[in-house]
């Protein structure tokens, strides 16, 4: 059974970061031109973390999600895919991508035991691509999306929308997504670690998406589930399902059951948290799986983070993290903590 927190919420998913580093430069995610790296003695080893996995399957988890950065980038990935997938205790398996490798490493990782995967796309016009992610990448980008529909059909998308970057093209990704029987998942734009342009005018709202939907295809359905997944999920009169993460302007913290671990063991409760709590130091200083699980359960059983809550109750909101704060500590990122 899953142990639970202050207000209940059980710990049920695991988001792996398996790498810090990435070969795109998101502008909601990366968007300053110099980055200070985790350390490579302090990653976690494979070994390391199919302990750590192993330790909270024990205390309930049951869904395993792996991260990045660009989890691609880790060498020899496909590997801990394979080694986690003999876990049957694991329900779920998956991982986010920005899809840039994704072509030549689909077909194994759907071998290995992946049973689900997300690609991230922001846009589909190659200069607006570039001025987003950096890179010129667009094209590997949509060749890993043609693998992902071949090997994991009906896999999701996800699509970071900001007002006056990419609103304009919330129609066109649906009609993309739907040509890859993909379900795309509008994010809005959250004013996490490493946000440092983040802007509330920029946030382009759950209300507003629906309303842009609706003027094309007509007003969508709400899906009526019972679930812990961030995304709500509505019908078009099409029939084509699509989700919304509205973390800004209407946060899920009351059924939050998901922690992140990073590449080099820091623990966090909250994507808006603070601090993490160091798995590393215990494990590689020879605390047995007995003592660890103690430090998690007690860990956990304390907790009453509800940040994305407490951050919209803020009377001014501005970017999470001062940028001076961001240069000392690589764990105050998105992009090292996962999304």
């Amino acid at each position: 059974m899953a142990i639970a927190d202050v207000h209940g919420r059980p710990l049920r998913n695991l988001r792996l970061s398996v790498t810090d580093r990435c070969n795109l430069r998101c502008q909601y995610c990366m968007p300053e031109e110099e980055y200070l790296w985790l350390p490579r003695g302090d990653i976690l080893h494979f070994e390391e973390i199919e302990l750590l996995v192993d330790l909270f399957l024990d205390l309930g988890v049951d869904k395993v999600r792996l991260t990045g950065g660009e989890p691609l980038l880790r060498r020899d990935v496909v590997d801990l895919v394979a080694r986690l997938a003999r876990r049957d205790r694991i329900r779920d398996l998956a991982m986010t991508t920005n899809g840039v490798l994704l072509k030549g490493a689909a077909e194994e990782l759907r071998r290995a035991g992946l049973h689900r995967i997300t690609v991230s796309l922001d846009t589909l016009d190659r200069e607006r691509f570039k001025q987003l992610a950096r890179f010129d990448e667009l094209e590997r980008v949509k060749a890993g999306l043609e693998a992902a529909a071949e090997h994991f059909p009906g896999f999701k998308m996800d699509t970071v929308v900001i007002r006056g970057v990419n609103d304009d093209e919330m129609i066109p990704l649906l009609d993309y997504a739907g040509t890859l029987g993909a379900e795309l998942r509008f994010i809005e734009y959250m004013d996490v670690g490493g946000a440092t342009h983040w802007t509330p005018s920029q946030v382009f709202s759950r209300a507003d998406m629906l309303a842009r939907a609706a003027a094309h295809y007509g007003a969508a359905t709400p899906l009526e589930e019972r679930s812990s997944a961030p995304a709500d999920r509505f019908r078009l009169p099409s029939g084509q399902v699509f989700g919304i993460i509205a973390s800004t302007t209407q946060p899920f913290c009351a059924a939050c059951d998901r922690s992140r671990l990073t590449a080099d063991g820091l623990w966090y409760l909250c994507l808006y948290a603070a601090r993490g709590i160091d798995l590393r130091g215990p494990l590689r200083g020879g605390a047995g799986p007995e003592s660890l699980k103690e430090l998690i359960t007690g860990v956990w059983h304390a907790r009453t983070d509800r940040g994305a809550e407490h951050r919209l109750a803020g009377r001014e909101r501005s970017p999470l993290i001062p940028l001076t704060a961001l240069k000392r500590d690589p764990h105050l990122e998105m992009h090292t903590r996962g999304g």
